[in-house]
């Protein structure tokens, strides 16, 4: 009996001292909602449907995918910002959501204040891709003095104000001393459709939504953002490489709870996002796209977040980019 008290008195005792690990352990135990703040058919989208299928598979509960574009994403993000901490409700989001902080006057959240960091996702670098059918030129040289000595004559689509896809193209018009008009649209896929139907000129596109159209033909890739080439693009050239000197612009793609959401479901959730993501299937979806994986801990994503809105705060600066 003394035993048995003592076991029982220890057992309550864990249980005051670790609130939330026992809901952490059963978690989930219902439907899980990922906010995606972009229409379907975008980068985000691309790498968040593939995780929803193995966190389904590996937990037993479905996670859902509810597609809220707006805004350059900022909408979406609002909605998960407001949503009860409870772990069933997250945003997927985007790099884009670290240049919103200083591109968009007033939000409807705090993106350090209102969400918590979880893990990081994907990296992948952007592409500066042309539609054949409406560009002429073959090369990024060719291109880029196109651009140069027709200002205006070209546009060019974004996912939306504030996006890497408009702040990409902003910093290399503010380095090469070149324009094109901005046309945004409401995400990734709406920009791509239009791209591809010859509606816009052309994009610097996150691999992840760009590379199945670039290896059927039906955009060409001119250069890669990113420091360093692709692995999936070997034969492209950086733009730092080009003679844009300094330039590297990656997009990355990550997931965020609401602001108080307990902190063991939290580590759950990053230790369930790193376990998906060394798996063989991801791995190659991950391949196929031109990224590389993320899984990082909750305290390293919310370091690196931080670093983003202070260098993008510095090229919304730089570059006088507005919404338009």
């Amino acid at each position: 009996m003394k035993n048995r008290r003592l076991l029982l008195s220890v057992a309550a005792t864990l249980a005051l001292a670790s609130p939330f690990s026992i809901q952490a352990q059963s978690y989930p135990t219902k439907p899980v909602r990922l906010v995606v703040p972009f229409p379907p058919g975008g980068g985000t989208d691309a790498f968040a449907r593939p995780l929803t299928k193995v966190l389904s598979a590996n937990l037993g509960q479905s996670f859902v995918i509810d597609n809220r574009g707006g805004a350059g994403g900022t909408l979406g993000a609002e909605v998960a910002a407001k949503s009860a901490p409870d772990g069933y409700t997250l945003l997927v989001g985007a790099v884009h959501h670290t240049i919103a902080v200083s591109m968009y006057p007033r939000l409807g959240y705090d993106l350090q204040k209102d969400l918590t960091p979880v893990t990081v996702l994907s990296y992948v670098p952007n592409v500066v891709v042309v539609n054949p059918q409406r560009v002429a030129a073959r090369s990024y040289a060719s291109f880029a003095d196109y651009v140069k000595a027709n200002p205006g004559r070209l546009n060019y689509a974004s996912a939306g104000n504030g996006t890497t896809h408009h702040l990409t193209v902003e910093l290399w018009k503010t380095l090469t001393g070149s324009f094109a008009a901005h046309i945004p649209y409401r995400g990734a896929g709406p920009a791509m459709q239009d791209l591809l139907a010859g509606q816009v000129d052309f994009m610097f596109d996150g691999m992840g939504s760009s590379i199945q159209h670039i290896k059927s033909g039906r955009l060409i890739p001119l250069a890669v953002s990113s420091a360093k080439r692709s692995f999936a693009l070997p034969d492209i050239p950086t733009l730092d490489e080009l003679g844009v000197k300094g330039y590297d612009a990656r997009t990355w793609y990550a997931v965020w709870a609401p602001a108080g959401t307990p902190r063991d479901i939290v580590n759950r959730l990053q230790q369930e996002i790193a376990k998906a993501l060394s798996g063989a299937e991801l791995k190659g979806i991950w391949e196929s796209l031109g990224a590389e994986a993320g899984g990082q801990s909750p305290e390293d994503m919310g370091k690196f977040v931080d670093g983003e809105i202070a260098k993008w705060a510095k090229v919304v600066k730089d570059s006088g980019a507005k919404l338009d």
